[in-house]
């Protein structure tokens, strides 16, 4: 399950994030898309919207959306891309079809982390298989 739009809004507006317009379509555009999106495929659709939005513009509200937990960043072969990040409460990891990007969860964390130094301290990891779903096989 993925985020809405409304919440979306509202977590960006509970840290303290000014909801302006282009956040608004932003969170739409993220809640309304199935997929991944790439930097460039944001700019683009931002761009028939708001005339003179630049790219680092678009980037770094893509960084903050990400860093306030509403975004997922994943790496992919050939490049960065976000999606709306999921509505599921608890911690878990996803497995992504590298054709179609048909995301699934994974249920269970597979990293437990039980021998991490004294000396480090472990704030978040993230973990995604890829593959081929039946469909793409």
């Amino acid at each position: 399950m993925l985020l809405t739009t409304e919440q979306i809004t509202k977590i960006m507006s509970n840290q303290g994030l000014r909801i302006t317009d282009q956040r608004k379509t932003l969170a739409k555009l993220f809640a309304e898309s199935s997929g991944y999106l790439t930097p460039k495929d944001v700019y683009e659709y931002m761009g028939k919207h708001y005339s003179g939005l630049s790219f680092d513009t678009v980037y770094r509200n893509l960084r903050v959306m990400q860093q306030l937990g509403v975004l997922e960043q994943v790496v992919f072969e050939d490049g960065v891309k976000f999606k709306v990040h999921c509505a599921e409460p608890h911690h878990h990891h996803h497995m992504i079809c590298l054709q179609c990007e048909k995301t699934y969860p994974i249920t269970f964390c597979p990293m437990p982390l039980t021998d991490v130094p004294d000396e480090f301290e472990v704030v978040k990891h993230k973990f995604e298989v890829f593959g081929y779903c039946k469909d793409c096989r």
